[in-house]
């Protein structure tokens, strides 16, 4: 059993607040965790112990419009890096480390690209590819649900918009046993025989903790995807790995493919086997592995 985290309110310069999730405060060593969409601080147990083992303070946080942090309609992406900045001055940390999975992927990269003073390196679990990125087939493999979403997103807006609301109002209700019904097109074979136990109470857990407010964070998540990102891929200097399954449905394998041709000096972990849930409970010591090497 590992810990309590501590939990923190930080400002930021627009008199927002942040709330921030801190698991080992003892150490001075520090990764930071962007969760995916919809979004929680929330964090697996078995992330928390095994960064503790290792002694590493985890930190998490609410994107803006989740659980316990303000909305900031019209976000962007590279809005988030000023969010961490924020974080990390309030909390004194000079340099960290940070991964971040699905739709958390960009918020990490533009981390990597904005604040290369602070970031020690990176790493991407199954993250969405831009919009429109050349070369890129968006949908192709994407699971029934997340592809018809996005399509009404992309030619009603209004539509999507109360679509939203009623996706809202069932996923903050589902429990463990019904996610792999609720997922149903977006699970492969090897994702579906993940979403058991600690695990799928754990999803559960950051789904209604982060929407608990309300849908404006989660829709401020998928303006945010389509929109430009507010960075370039050129200026990311600092390491970064690109970790990706085939067997991948919310967000297909081509997505980590161009990641990977396209961040400088990235290091590609693209696996045949896995999807996008294996990763996250099978993937994970590697990637703390490989970040602690880098603080």
């Amino acid at each position: 059993m590992v810990a309590a985290p501590e939990t923190r309110m930080v400002q930021v310069q627009d008199g927002r607040e942040l709330c921030v999730e801190l698991y080992g405060n003892g150490s001075e060593r520090t990764f930071l965790i962007h969760g995916g969409s919809p979004n929680s601080r929330l964090l697996f147990e078995p992330w928390v112990a095994d960064a503790a083992d290792r002694g590493i303070r985890l930190i998490s946080y609410d994107r803006p419009g989740y659980g316990g942090s303000t909305p900031q309609p019209g976000r962007s992406i590279a809005d988030g890096a000023g969010d961490i900045r924020a974080i990390a001055d309030e909390l004194a940390i000079e340099r960290l480390a940070m991964w971040g999975y699905s739709g958390g992927g960009p918020y990490t990269l533009a981390c990597a690209a904005l604040l290369p003073d602070l970031v020690a390196a990176a790493a991407v679990v199954g993250s969405l590819a831009p919009w429109g990125a050349p070369g890129l087939d968006y949908f192709r493999g994407m699971g029934e649900d997340n592809l018809e979403d996005m399509q009404l997103f992309l030619s009603d807006r209004e539509a999507a918009r109360k679509k939203a609301r009623q996706d809202w109002e069932e996923e903050i209700t589902v429990t463990p046993d019904q996610l792999t019904e609720a997922w149903r097109s977006l699970l492969s074979d090897v994702d579906a025989a993940v979403v058991t136990g600690e695990f799928a109470e754990h999803m559960v857990r950051g789904i209604r903790d982060g929407l608990a407010p309300g849908d404006q964070g989660w829709w401020d998540d998928w303006v945010a995807d389509v929109a430009p990102w507010g960075f370039e891929f050129e200026s990311i200097r600092v390491p970064v790995q690109v970790w990706h399954g085939r067997e991948d449905r919310f967000v297909p394998f081509q997505h980590g493919e161009w990641l990977a041709e396209h961040v400088p000096g990235a290091e590609p972990h693209l696996s045949d086997t896995d999807g996008h849930l294996t990763l996250l409970v099978n993937g994970f010591a590697d990637i703390h592995a490989w970040l602690d090497d880098h603080l």
